[in-house]
């Protein structure tokens, strides 16, 4: 009966997530095309989700301290709630008529300190929640809340672009923040906060959190490797907008990017439904190796359907290999750990996503320039050689024994629920 409850619990706590995720994507979006149409530079829109991101990935490893030493319920409400304060402050900039590029990277900046609390604290709340066996399905259940802002929110943001501009994303962001809280709240009220030390340092839980993620090497190499990969799949995520906008609308990108990430949603169902139980690595391998491959196709052509195709297969592999590094990584870490460990995790692996944001754009503009054509076409070449890397990287991957110890049927390391 406790077990059904909390998987229950866990499902409302998901609610939530996708409401704020669908918002997330509507301000995503409509943030990209405004930036877009008033600077035509794949390298201003890249400086903007660079600093969207960056805040998460500074602050990841001391909220995954915080979530290990105070309730993580708690924190996940208050980076929710208050992460509100940056939208607000671009939405009223533009009621004034004063949103500038500088203006736009503040407020997405604020936003972006207070949500950095969320993801330690939810994942290390599934912990609490669940049983071993039930991680890979709520896996998959969390990789569809995260495929929302690309499969509902492009759709739905192309649509409200043709009758409205961008405020209006802003002010339905905005209100899916508090409803997430309630979601949290009621979530937090129905289970007891886990018993936390906090007689040591924060110095002292960083080294502990280091040593939780050290003690494995397959660990410490999945690490790694997901901090070259997340490089090359930046590239792709930051150049896809840029390269459509350039010869089609706004509202044909909306549709070319729900069409795309439909293929998250597809294999998302899938893993949800049944689960992963075996061939950890060789399915990471794999899905990340084909991914790749999509991405030098998806840049061939200024062809929308051969980009539909080639980002539907792109999207479809990431469920599987996220779905991968959560199981190997979540088992083989003590739970009372978590919350630090996966605070440094989410640091270390998304390094790349910071090289990817800070350089690709600007790249894809140097290289439009030096072959004379459209910022799309610089943003096409740049993402189908980032593909052929991360195909290479990930058969790479495959090599490695340590990360194939992570799979042992006997890892102990998760703490009993």
């Amino acid at each position: 009966m406790k077990k059904d409850s909390n998987y229950n619990r866990f499902l409302l706590l998901w609610s939530g997530e996708i409401i704020s995720a669908i918002g997330g994507g509507l301000t995503s979006f409509g943030l990209s095309v405004y930036v877009f149409q008033e600077t035509g530079s794949a390298g201003s829109m890249a400086l903007v989700a660079l600093l969207a991101f960056l805040p998460t990935l500074l602050l990841s490893a001391p909220a995954g301290v915080l979530a290990d030493r105070y309730d993580r319920r708690l924190l996940m409400m208050a980076g929710d709630g208050l992460s509100a304060v940056g939208l607000v402050f671009i939405l009223v900039c533009m009621l004034m008529g004063r949103a500038t590029l500088f203006v736009i990277c503040v407020g997405v900046f604020i936003s972006a300190v207070f949500s950095s609390l969320l993801e330690p604290a939810y994942r290390a709340t599934v912990t609490d929640l669940l049983t071993k066996e039930e991680y890979s399905k709520a896996s998959g259940m969390m990789s569809i809340a995260g495929s929302a802002r690309y499969l509902i929110s492009p759709l739905i943001a192309g649509l409200l672009l043709t009758v409205s501009d961008v405020k209006l994303l802003l002010l339905i962001d905005t209100a899916t923040f508090f409803l997430t809280v309630v979601c949290t709240a009621i979530v937090r009220k129905g289970i007891t906060a886990r018993q936390t030390e906090k007689t040591g340092t924060f110095r002292e839980s960083f080294r502990e959190g280091w040593q939780a993620v050290t003690e494995k090497r397959g660990i410490l190499i999945l690490i790694i490797v997901s901090s070259v990969m997340t490089c090359f799949m930046g590239a792709m995520q930051i150049l896809a907008e840029p390269m459509i906008l350039d010869f089609e609308s706004s509202r044909v990108l909306g549709i070319a990017e729900t069409v795309c990430a439909s293929g998250m949603l597809v294999s998302s169902v899938i893993i949800g439904i049944r689960g992963l139980k075996r061939d950890f690595t060789k399915i990471l391998s794999i899905s990340l190796a084909l991914a790749g491959l999509s991405m030098t196709g998806f840049g061939l052509k200024e062809n929308i359907v051969l980009i539909c195709f080639f980002g539907f297969l792109f999207f479809f592999m990431l469920p599987f290999a996220n779905n991968c590094l959560d199981y190997l990584t979540r088992t083989n870490i003590a739970a009372e750990k978590q919350g630090r460990a996966w605070g440094l995790i989410s640091f270390l692996s998304q390094i790349g996503y910071v090289v990817a944001y800070g350089g690709a754009g600007f790249l894809a503009d140097k290289v439009a320039a030096i072959r004379h054509t459209g910022v799309g076409r610089g943003a096409a070449a740049v993402i189908m050689v980032s593909g052929a890397l991360l195909a290479a990287v990930s058969i790479a991957l495959y090599q490695f024994k340590d990360v194939k110890e992570l799979e042992g049927d006997n890892n102990e390391q998760t703490a009993d629920h």
